[in-house]
């Protein structure tokens, strides 16, 4: 973080003097303070420039700060670069619920963005209570766009509420999964900090020339992270802005590095699996059993069980595909248990007057007492109720992908394994041993739901190359004085 010298701290603690701030927020204005300088000299913004103060706000709505620090953070900066104010002059504060921008209200958003984060920092068994817009595929969630811009800026900046308002919608209506949304929202947040909010209608290609490219020079990021921020762009640039950025030529492209996936062997699964309790215990088993991803694994239901085929139905999977896959026998008696536990906890939750789950789409107001139903019901249930504000009722939210990988994370640990183990390891291991059981990877593919596959030889390379002849280099390739040759021996002249 940036340093602040004595003298810059001393005039500003006058200033705070001055504006009768209390000394209980004090140290909070301190904290936006070196928040403010350290995002100016990280992003090339003149520090004491009024048209810095809008780009930083949109920075803050990315990182899901609330309305009220927002509000607070603008007054620590006019603080810092507004003129000296007046001996007993007092701070104006915003009124409740304003942005500082000026819009009339406060969005939903900053509500949903708040419980979001925490709702995911939450440990096991704390209840946490986010609205039901904060919870993914729920037929009442709200817009999520209106908040991500901090409104008007001085000088040259302008608010792009409207856009973020259109790219919600283009993305909904393309029924984009949720984190392709948020990823976009994140990628248009930062260029809109990079060009310093600027109207849309000034923005052209070069302004995506210069954006990519300092991701690749000044930020190092890998090259599949300026692909998604270049696609963030393009879908932003056709479908929000109505044009096209032409062809990009004299981009600074992000170095390709070859990926190879963290594979365990066995005997580490089984140590990892050994160390996990429930329920995490039986996620484990279902990610390397099946080949699931961890977002899949805890948004299964009751319903996506057929015990009698051995089946697994993944619904809505990546690209919102579904697909079935063998179940493991050797998970069936876990998977009963846990059945079992949920049709216990749903009678409880009936009996105590709950709302019912959490339903995808628009099926809750398809199937009025869908969300009540045993079949709806989370496999993974978390521990605790989750009190929707808006609908003043408690419902029950899915397991969070957190907590799992905190626990694989700990079980690891436990076990003594010295690799780099997250729950998606599990899918690699799922992958890299089925290749070594001599299955095709046409058949992988399909069980993996790869929707080319050429995702699914990556994991050629976590298996060893299996071929009639061990490979050898060719300085080896000399037995009795002869030297072999494309399967021929050629004696070796005598000199």
């Amino acid at each position: 973080m940036r340093p602040v010298t004595k003298e810059t701290w001393a005039a500003y603690e006058g200033r705070l003097e001055r504006t009768q701030v209390p000394a209980a927020k004090r140290p909070s204005y301190h904290k936006w303070t070196r928040f403010y300088l350290d995002f100016c000299q990280k992003y090339g913004h003149a520090p004491r420039s009024p048209t810095t103060l809008g780009p930083f706000l949109a920075k803050l709505a990315s990182k899901n700060q609330s309305v009220e620090q927002r509000n607070q953070a603008a007054q620590a900066i006019n603080l810092l670069i507004g003129p000296n104010p007046r001996p007993n002059a007092r701070v104006p504060q915003q009124p409740a619920g304003l942005v500082v921008s000026g819009a009339t209200a406060e969005c939903a958003h900053s509500r949903v963005v708040r419980a979001a984060a925490e709702y995911k920092q939450a440990p096991p068994g704390v209840q946490v209570v986010p609205p039901v817009s904060t919870v993914r595929n729920s037929p009442a969630a709200r817009p999520v766009s209106a908040c991500t811009s901090s409104g008007p800026v001085p000088g040259r900046g302008t608010s792009w509420e409207r856009e973020y308002r259109e790219l919600e919608g283009s993305i909904k209506l393309r029924n984009y999964s949720r984190k392709t949304f948020d990823a976009y929202r994140h990628w248009v947040g930062k260029f809109q900090g990079f060009v310093r909010s600027r109207p849309s209608s000034e923005l052209g290609s070069d302004e995506v020339k210069g954006f990519l490219s300092e991701l690749a020079v000044r930020h190092g990021v890998a090259a599949s992270t300026q692909n998604q921020a270049f696609n963030a762009l393009l879908f932003f640039y056709r479908h929000v802005l109505g044009r096209e950025f032409g062809k990009l030529e004299g981009v600074v492209r992000a170095k390709r590095h070859r990926y190879v996936p963290v594979v365990l062997s066995h005997a580490e699964t089984e140590a990892i699996v050994g160390q996990l309790k429930p329920p995490y215990q039986l996620v484990a088993l279902l990610l390397y059993g099946c080949g699931l991803r961890l977002a899949e694994c805890v948004n299964l239901r009751v319903h996506c069980f057929n015990l009698d085929a051995m089946l697994l139905t993944i619904h809505d999977g990546k690209g919102q595909k579904d697909r079935t896959v063998p179940l493991p026998a050797r998970a069936l008696p876990e998977v009963r248990k846990q059945l079992e536990l949920v049709r216990r906890l749903h009678a409880q939750d009936l009996a105590s007057g709950y709302g019912g789950t959490f339903l995808p789409r628009q099926l809750e107001k398809k199937y009025k007492n869908a969300a009540k139903e045993l079949i709806w019901q989370w496999f993974f249930p978390a521990p605790s109720l989750t009190f929707v504000r808006d609908a003043r009722e408690p419902r029950r939210y899915h397991l969070h992908e957190s907590h799992v990988q905190g626990a694989v994370k700990e079980a690891a640990g436990r076990a003594g394994i010295l690799k780099r183990v997250s729950p998606h390891t599990f899918r690699h291991t799922f992958a890299s041993h089925l290749l070594l059981a001599n299955y095709d990877l046409q058949t992988i593919q399909k069980l993996l739901g790869h929707g080319d596959v050429k995702t699914t030889m990556i994991y050629l390379q976590t298996v060893p190359s299996v071929t009639l002849k061990e490979a050898r280099s060719p300085l080896d390739l000399v037995v009795s004085g002869r030297t072999i040759l494309s399967g021929e021996c050629k004696v070796q002249s005598a000199e």
